[in-house]
């Protein structure tokens, strides 16, 4: 107080003696004001210093210094509390400066790494190895006034302000960090800049920060809002939301940043289904105004721009009312926040978007966070008395022990005596802040820690390059260097402009482009852990200095959504009509509002949000999305498809195993079951079985003349050589059964039944039987009417009919491809004219005809008795043939383009593989698996015998040895 009596007007320096001929213009009203008050101060510090300096205030700051024996001192701001005491706005009394409430555990860990920042380059040998950093840091209270207070207080130099006087002594000030949000940076920065003092923000992003001509001193480690706005839009259109709500904090930062991202999605077609701006002093009425609209509102995005104290009692309120099903966009202030980030608000917040700045590790700050001594400063006594719930004051803890102890006498006398013993609630100081689960010492998403870091490092570097500077080569006036015990804030200025440097452990290149930095932004996913808490989940990137296109990346498969189908929510008053549809406004709705019509079938539109549709020539057609004029697809059963490629491999399948069959039937030629029925008509039922199998697949692929008339006539003569010899084969048999009836009955005819048994003869084609326990034979004479060589004529015959009519059928109408253009309007479908249909009805007409003979043939043989009924398979085998291409009629005609030669085609392979199991499967299983049954007395006919006597075997066996003693 002695100090300021003492100050005369011959002592004092002033900024400017026409304080009212400055230019104002661009400030609002509140900064008019108080450059208003300055100059005030200013004219009444020019009229009382004739006789003496007058204290007209004390501040009241908390906060850390250390300036002893200090060749440099950094200035540093934080909102270490939330608020200020609210008191009574009493006149009448001394005004005081007033205290703040609130602790803010974020912020606090922001303070504690600058003082690690400081004490780390102190440590350093390479930067500043001359000059040891001091520090001041007070607490903004996130506040204007607080913030104001502490910046008079950094300029003056002395906890009293006297605006314009540099009172304090000592190593100069360099630089201030700080002073948290946009609102306190704007305010400290406009007073900082008529000093040209510098000021590095970590916090402070709003975009009316970037004019120099406002803030000429003005730099920042954390990107423009102008960056996040334009991601945060970005964001909005990369998942097609058109209807979204915003709100925005009612300060700096939120009006100007939404009003940013209005710009830019307003101008892509995106409308905002509500605005709202949350309160600085907590309004109840308001928070509930809010709510209401957020919950009558059909957008299911809304974008924040505010800090966490300012949104935090909203989420309260929506936490209370359980409001989900929303997907809320966050800006950097709060995009981490554990004040946002509270027990149970995964309901409501869960499946959040954000975007957070650069993360980094600091190694060794988590070692500092938790080896803070209480006892060192105020601020570290509230911290710890907070953080703990308890107090380091042990008269404090006394007396309410005392109070605790007065409360409970009447009640518990015991109990009384026991509060009197030790004070309640009293801090050991050696609380361990391992087990502290809170903000403060979570080190795992250093982000606006990171920006503190990277801002005293930035003072730092600019201090480095003072103090090395070589006489003669300065950046001033005639080349000449700043003196680092004792620069202007001007020279310090144009180090910080200029400063370039890589950020310790990260390696992350700084430098400045008008006092803001590159705009680099995580893309965060708040996402609901097992234990029901949030994690934080890095989802994509923005980078300004990309291009364009490739600015913002994000893999939309690791989002995790807050809704009830767990999917990209959707928010849209209506959704955009894509080509294909045109736009039918609705009447007095928001333009983003309307009802999309299709286009009708031969209409299209190619454009978004089309008006009209336009219709197609005649000879095209519209695509299935209506949005280009095409010319009809061209259908058939392509070879490369999935269905093409599975016929081929069954069809060579069949032909292989078909061929199998003739090689096992070659190896056994000589053995009585090969020989039995003649092996060559075998070999040609084999041949032809191979040819309808090989076919089906001539039916594949785009139809040509060739294989128009190469598929029908194929299948024709493939089947007819088939039937034909089945049909040769069943004959034979049909007769040889016959013959057995009729001596069985000749048999029975006689009076004596003879005594001795025919000799057997050892040719198959003898056959023995037994009637009423008599023993008759039979010569093949008797039996086998037809010969193989007449089976073979009739086989080649009936094929050879064939062969005429389809040769006849290829001449006169020939099959021809064709395209159908009537079965559908979107496709042609290219098939196989047949030419005439008299033909192919004639040629599989008889096809048909060959099969009823051969299935009689088999039917009427199917009673032989031998212990290989080659009739019953074939009867069996017609049955399958029959059951196929019965099955085929309705199914083919139930069709349409190629999935009718699919049909035909599974039709030729099924009943193909029916022949072939039934004929000849049990065939091979003999050959192969019980070659014991291949002998030539398996193969004779035989008669069960019906009175239990013996078995045709034995008879046989009888009247063999009764002929060997005659003779």
């Amino acid at each position: 107080m002695e100090f300021f009596q003492s100050v005369t007007v011959n002592t004092v320096s002033f900024f400017t003696q026409d304080i009212h001929i400055m230019d104002f213009t661009g400030f609002n009203l509140k900064y008019r004001l108080l450059y208003g008050l300055c100059g005030l101060l200013h004219f009444y510090a020019s009229s009382s210093a004739e006789s003496s300096c007058k204290l007209k205030a004390k501040f009241n700051l908390s906060g850390y210094k250390n300036v002893e024996k200090k060749k440099v001192v950094v200035g540093g701001m934080f909102p270490v509390h939330q608020r200020i005491v609210s008191v009574d706005d009493n006149t009448s009394s001394v005004p005081v400066s007033l205290g703040c409430e609130g602790f803010n555990f974020r912020a606090f860990r922001w303070t504690q790494t600058m003082l690690f920042t400081i004490n780390e380059i102190n440590s350093r040998s390479d930067l500043l190895p001359d000059t040891d950093l001091g520090y001041v840091i007070y607490d903004s209270c996130f506040t204007i006034s607080k913030a104001v207070e502490g910046t008079l207080t950094f300029l003056t130099g002395q906890d009293e302000a006297v605006p314009n006087y540099r009172c304090g002594t000592g190593a100069p000030l360099a630089a201030l960090v700080g002073a948290g949000g946009s609102d306190l940076s704007i305010a400290t920065a406009r007073i900082l800049g008529l000093y040209y003092f510098p000021q590095v923000s970590y916090s402070s992003s709003c975009s009316v920060l970037e004019s120099k001509f406002q803030f000429p001193t003005f730099l920042r480690t954390i990107p423009n809002d102008v960056y996040q706005s334009d991601a945060m839009a970005r964001l909005v259109l990369h998942f097609g939301w058109t209807w979204v709500g915003t709100i925005a904090a009612d300060d700096d930062y939120g009006k100007y940043g939404i009003k940013a991202f209005k710009e830019h999605v307003e101008e892509a077609g995106v409308c905002i289904s509500f605005s709202e701006t949350l309160p600085k002093v907590s309004s109840p009425g308001d928070i509930t105004r809010i709510v209401e609209t957020v919950v009558k509102s059909t957008a299911k995005i809304i974008v924040v721009f505010s800090s966490d104290v300012d949104l935090s009692p909203l989420i309260q309120e929506l936490l209370r009312l359980n409001v989900t099903n929303r997907t809320w966009i966050a800006s950097e202030a709060w995009v981490t926040s554990a004040l946002i980030n509270q027990p149970k608000v995964s309901s409501v917040l869960g499946g959040t978007l954000g975007f957070g700045l650069k993360r980094a590790d600091i190694p060794g700050l988590q070692q500092h966070l938790m080896s803070i001594d209480p006892y060192s400063n105020p601020l570290t006594e509230e911290f710890w008395e907070t953080a703990f719930s308890c107090t380091l004051d042990y008269g404090r803890a006394l007396r309410l022990a005392k109070e605790s102890a007065a409360g409970l006498q009447g009640k518990n006398t015991m109990r009384a005596r026991a509060a009197r013993g030790a004070p309640a609630g009293l801090c050991s100081g050696e609380e361990s802040l391992e087990k502290l689960n809170n903000t403060y010492s979570d080190v795992s998403q250093l982000r606006l820690t990171y920006s503190v870091y990277k801002a005293v490092y930035t003072v730092a570097h600019a201090l480095h390059n003072m103090e090395v500077c070589l006489p003669g080569q300065g950046p001033f006036s005639n080349n000449t260097c700043a003196d680092i015990t004792k620069f202007e804030p001007w020279q310090l200025m144009y180090y910080l402009k200029n400063v370039r440097f890589n950020v310790p452990h990260t390696n992350e290149p700084l430098f400045f482009l008008d006092g803001d930095v590159d705009g680099y932004y995580d893309i965060i996913n708040w996402q609901v852990r097992s234990d029901g808490e949030i994690a934080y989940v890095t989802v994509g990137r923005f980078n300004s200095t990309a291009p364009p296109e490739a600015r913002m990346t994000i893999d939309n498969d690791s989002i995790a959504w807050n809704n009830d189908d767990l999917q990209t929510p959707r928010s849209v008053c209506s959704e955009s009509c894509e080509p294909g549809t045109r736009k039918g406004i609705r009447q007095g709705e928001p333009v983003c509002c309307f009802d999309c019509i299709p286009c009708a079938d031969g209409e299209i539109s190619n454009t978004t949000d089309a008006r009209e549709c336009i219709q197609c020539s005649e000879d095209y057609w519209s695509n299935s999305a209506r949005d280009a004029c095409v010319h009809k697809i061209i259908e058939f059963l392509d070879f490369g498809e999935p269905l093409g490629i599975t016929l081929i491999v069954i069809s060579a399948f069949g032909a292989l195993t078909t061929l199998a069959v003739g090689v096992v039937f070659l190896v056994h030629l000589g053995t009585p079951l090969v020989k039995a029925n003649d092996p060559l008509l075998s070999f040609s039922l084999l041949f032809s079985l191979v040819v309808t199998f090989l076919s089906s697949i001539v039916f594949l692929g785009e139809p040509q003349p060739w294989s128009c008339m190469t598929s029908q006539v194929a299948l024709a003569l493939g089947f007819a050589l088939c039937l034909s010899s089945i049909m040769g084969k069943a004959a034979i048999l049909m007769l040889r059964a016959r013959a057995l009836k009729a001596a069985r009955s000749k048999a029975k005819a006689g009076t004596k039944a003879s005594a001795q048994c025919a000799t057997i003869d050892a040719s198959p084609d003898v056959v023995a039987t037994n009637v009423s326990n008599n023993n008759v034979a039979v010569t093949s004479a008797d039996v086998d009417v037809l010969r193989p060589i007449h089976q073979r004529i009739l086989a080649v015959a009936a094929t050879l009919i064939q062969t005429v009519a389809c040769t006849l059928w290829l001449i006169i109408f020939p099959p021809h491809p064709v395209k159908n253009m009537a079965a559908q309007n979107i496709n042609i479908i290219l098939e196989c004219d047949q030419g005439s249909v008299v033909f192919i009805c004639c040629v599989f007409a008889y096809d048909l005809l060959l099969a009823l003979l051969a299935f009689v043939f088999a039917f009427v043989a199917r009673k032989l008795e031998d212990h290989f009924s080659e009739a019953k398979g074939m009867t069996f085998g017609m049955l399958v043939f029959f059951i196929v291409w019965i099955s085929f009629v309705p199914a083919y005609l139930s069709t349409r383009g190629k999935f009718m030669v699919a049909v035909q085609i599974f039709a030729i392979l099924a009943s193909s593989f029916g022949l072939l199991a039934c004929i000849f499967l049990p065939k091979c299983y003999v050959l192969l698996i019980k070659p014991e049954h291949n002998t030539e007395a398996m193969m004779r006919p035989h008669s069960k015998p019906r009175d239990g006597t013996g078995t045709s075997t034995s008879l046989a066996t009888a009247a063999t040895e009764v002929q060997t003693i005659d003779d």
